[in-house]
């Protein structure tokens, strides 16, 4: 990124002409952010807020599609002079919300091999939002995962957890310990969790019933740079899946038919019937079921990162399992825990190992994308104040998840010390 320091409300070059395509271009002019592209070939070059007002993430990773700037998570569009021209979960005919337009940016010019930007320097400067980072004090009382418990020896591992070191280990008789002494360690799911205080909440226990049932696989733990709240609002939004998975499974339609969520304690739930191609089907290739069939998926979270999907094939009968943890290991380091659980896949009551090896690297393509995009973000943490960004329809179960860790740091706060 380009910095210029505004000194008075005059023209400035930010950038070669020739540096200026259908890529945006991240700059900054009088510390303020701004992303410079060309809607059409050969034409002028256009200047943008830097960040998309839905979830901020920065438009400097979005692309020109039909002469508008799409951004890459969730596809709004915005035009020429900034306007928001579409939010596809909504639909083609929805009202778009006056919130959703990019504030006014500075004139743009190209000259002399340059593009030149004015912006008065006593713009305001926009408020910080408060977020919900890695290293908030609350999350101290909160269960966290830190190892599958098949790495966990006699042999003290070294752990990241809140921006402090820590080691777990085995006593002779298979019991856990840890150093710095914790409120407790204990194991759930094949992982060992620690609690650096006593935890507000317990963990969930929806999927222990069916651990016997079913056929059991781990993803191999991976990381991200962005925070443990963004990792849990990606993995509850249902409207990026047409631009962030469209290599894996987008659906054919951005539409977001309307969901609701169940409040529960320390959490919440939400169950959508989904339309969706089921070729793996046996009954397909017979004639029996459809190709285009229906799913449930049950999305179930308890706070601050426990998170679990279950995807029922209501023609076929299949079920897959996702159960989603977060371990924030430091400011811009999360480690990501999956679990499958699946029973019927294929027709088959108890998946084989091919089976089985499939569905995870389906599930490693698809966690991928996400990463992918993750890695283009800059924010620090989730915002908690429902003003800081802008929601829509689809954005029920974010909104939630949101109300939700604001509640669990306000519970936190009055435990402090």
């Amino acid at each position: 990124m380009s910095e210029t320091t505004l000194q008075a409300a005059e023209w400035v070059p930010v950038a070669a002409a020739q540096e200026i395509s259908s890529i945006p271009v991240p700059v900054t002019v009088g510390g303020h952010d701004w992303v410079l592209v060309r809607l059409q070939v050969d034409g002028p070059p256009m200047v943008f807020s830097a960040h998309c007002p839905h979830r901020l993430v920065p438009l400097a990773m979005a692309t020109v599609v039909d002469g508008t700037l799409q951004c890459a998570y969730h596809g709004w569009r915005f035009g020429p002079d900034g306007r928001c021209a579409a939010v596809p979960s909504l639909g083609a005919v929805a009202n778009v919300p006056p919130r959703a337009h990019l504030p006014e940016p500075p004139r743009v010019r190209e000259r002399d091999g340059q593009v030149w930007l004015q912006l008065r320097p006593d713009r305001p400067v926009e408020a910080t939002p408060r977020e919900l980072t890695n290293l908030d004090p609350a999350l101290r009382w909160a269960w966290h995962p830190v190892a599958l418990s098949s790495g966990v020896g006699g042999d003290p591992q070294a752990i990241r957890l809140l921006g402090q070191n820590w080691q777990v280990w085995r006593e002779d008789d298979g019991t856990l310990a840890a150093s710095p002494a914790p409120y407790d360690v204990t194991e759930r799911w094949g992982l060992v969790w620690l609690a650096p205080d006593q935890p507000l909440d317990d963990l969930f226990d929806d999927p222990d019933v069916e651990d016997s049932d079913y056929v059991g696989a781990w993803l191999p733990p991976a990381r991200t740079n962005v925070s443990a709240g963004l990792v849990a609002d990606n993995f509850l939004d249902v409207a990026h899946f047409p631009f962030v998975h469209a290599a894996t499974f987008g659906p054919d339609t951005t539409v977001v038919e309307p969901y609701e969520v169940q409040p529960e304690t320390s959490g919440f739930r939400s169950v959508q019937v989904q339309p969706f191609d089921n070729p793996e089907d046996p009954g397909v290739a017979t004639g029996e079921r459809p190709l285009r069939q229906n799913r449930r998926a049950t999305y179930v979270y308890r706070a601050p990162f426990q998170l679990m999907l279950r995807l029922e094939e209501i023609d076929a009968g299949a079920v897959k399992t996702i159960l989603f943890f977060g371990q924030p290991e430091d400011l811009a380091s999360t480690r990501i825990y999956t679990k499958l659980l699946l029973h019927g896949i294929g027709g088959i009551e108890r998946p084989g190992p091919a089976v089985v090896a499939r569905e995870v690297a389906f599930e490693e393509a698809v966690l991928a994308e996400d990463l992918a995009l993750q890695r283009g973000m800059d924010a620090t943490g989730l915002p908690l104040e429902l003003r800081d960004e802008l929601h829509v329809r689809a954005d029920r179960l974010g909104v939630a998840l949101r109300r939700e860790l604001r509640s669990f740091t306000d519970r936190a706060a009055t435990l402090a010390p």
